[in-house]
């Protein structure tokens, strides 16, 4: 049992003195214990050291193996993969813009043309930069202007952004791809993952609007009834929220 003690302090009494002794026994004991742990700690070290060397040499190769591959392969890499996608680009704005031989042009994006790859090789070939991955979302594109929806659907799901934009386009691009394909069902989840990406007034509108249409044409009133009112509390100032008036009507009927 510890006492509080003064400076100056001397036990008088029996009782005291024994207080005292059990004081000094209790804080060499825990000074003992420290030493133990101390002298275990240093066994543990002794014993695997070695162990623990090659475990901070592997963590400290991972880290400098990184900066390495980031330096001097992926960035080279990544100019490499920028410089052929430039004509692939030009071939895939071309087709955009073009009222005549567009899924030629687009097939000159998607292979290559003027001594420069297409999209198809520099996704493969530069998988890991950020080129690569942006020519997934070209290449599926592409696939779906030609009327090639199953490799539209390969390419696009592929394709990985955090962008405002591009992350739910591509979403939505996949579930038009389904519908051309019949595949409402799978249509309907898409356009749904591309509505609930991103909230901005340019995407979430026009595919809660696509999920609504196809939720009415599955029969599914109360989930189109939900994309509806969506757009017309959300995005009240959107070009679909007037046409979401007319089928929030629709979907009541329906549910009745």
């Amino acid at each position: 049992m510890a006492t509080y003690k003064k400076r100056g302090y001397k036990p008088n009494t029996k009782v005291e003195k024994e207080i005292e002794v059990e004081d000094n026994s209790t804080t060499a004991e825990v000074f003992n214990t420290l030493d133990e742990s101390a002298n275990k700690a240093e066994e543990f070290v002794e014993k695997n050291q070695k162990n623990i060397f090659i475990i901070i040499g592997v963590v400290a190769a991972l880290a400098l193996g990184y900066l390495v591959y980031q330096q001097f392969i992926v960035k080279p890499k990544q100019g490499e993969a920028m410089n052929e996608m430039y004509q692939a680009q030009k071939f895939f704005n071309e087709a955009v813009t073009s009222s005549v031989a567009q899924d030629s042009l687009y097939n000159l994006a998607l292979k290559g043309g003027e001594g420069k790859l297409g999209m198809i090789d520099i996704a493969d070939q530069y998988s890991g930069t950020a080129a690569g991955n942006l020519a997934n979302y070209y290449a599926g594109m592409a696939y779906l202007n030609i009327k090639n929806y199953e490799q539209a659907i390969v390419y696009l799901d592929k394709f990985e952004s955090e962008d405002e934009a591009l992350a739910p386009m591509a979403k939505g691009a996949i579930g038009d791809a389904f519908v051309q394909l019949t595949d409402k069902e799978n249509a309907l989840d898409y356009y749904t993952q591309a509505a609930n990406l991103r909230q901005n007034e340019f995407t979430a509108p026009t595919y809660l609007y696509k999920a609504g249409i196809i939720a009415l044409d599955l029969g599914k009133a109360s989930k189109a009834l939900d994309f509806f009112n969506k757009i017309k509390d959300n995005y009240p100032n959107s070009p679909e929220a007037t046409q979401a008036e007319v089928f929030i009507g629709k979907a009541q009927a329906m549910s009745n």
